[in-house]
């Protein structure tokens, strides 16, 4: 019997929080119970078990990075909207750690829950519509979007773990990798013809 009151949002959204503050891996059933006052058996009449948990986890924050990213991405264009959405994905990261790590580690997922998911998916419709200014066509689109995924995630979790140590502040090297970034856009390497062999 379900515990009145507790529902898989209620759950899901306490072991989001509980992700934010100690880290996706420190996140069990028995904490997230702990903090909901609740016994361990109580949760299983919401989620099927940890790894289920962790997947809703993975899909709220989706749900949360692309709400952010389309708000600060709304009416923009070009290196605006780079600068716009580089910088709302910084800030979720910032903001949800934990969360934010649920969206990049390999998670299974259940299918049935992913195909109702819509932040997934709409994440990469304004990846790619933000894309529409540099003029960038197929193979080269899916290119520049796995470069702009591993240049955000790769700053913000080298940042993350402490990992920018040098007196320059990360602040200040962050719009210049943006500047970067968006030259590297603008003058994308022309591909040349393949040659027979």
């Amino acid at each position: 019997m379900a515990r009145a009151g507790l529902t898989v949002e209620r759950v899901t959204l306490t072991a989001a929080d509980l992700a934010d503050e100690v880290g996706l891996d420190h996140v069990t059933m028995s904490a997230v119970a702990r903090r909901l006052g609740v016994k361990d058996a109580s949760l299983y009449a919401h989620v099927r078990n940890l790894e289920d948990l962790r997947g809703r986890i993975a899909l709220l924050g989706a749900d949360e990075k692309t709400i952010r990213i389309a708000e600060a991405t709304a009416g923009r264009a070009g290196k605006d909207a780079l600068v716009a959405y580089a910088d709302a994905w910084r800030a979720y990261a910032h903001d949800h750690p934990g969360r934010y790590t649920a969206t990049q580690v390999p998670i299974p997922i259940d299918p049935e829950l992913a195909a109702k998911a819509a932040g997934p998916r709409r994440a990469v419709e304004l990846t790619y519509s933000m894309l529409r200014a540099y003029r960038l066509e197929e193979p080269d689109l899916t290119d520049a979007v796995r470069l702009i995924r591993s240049a955000l995630h790769g700053f913000v979790s080298i940042e993350a773990a402490g990992g920018f140590a040098h007196s320059r502040p990360a602040t200040d090297s962050w719009p210049r990798c943006i500047e970067a970034l968006h030259n590297a856009l603008e003058h994308w390497p022309t591909r040349e013809e393949e040659t027979p062999t």
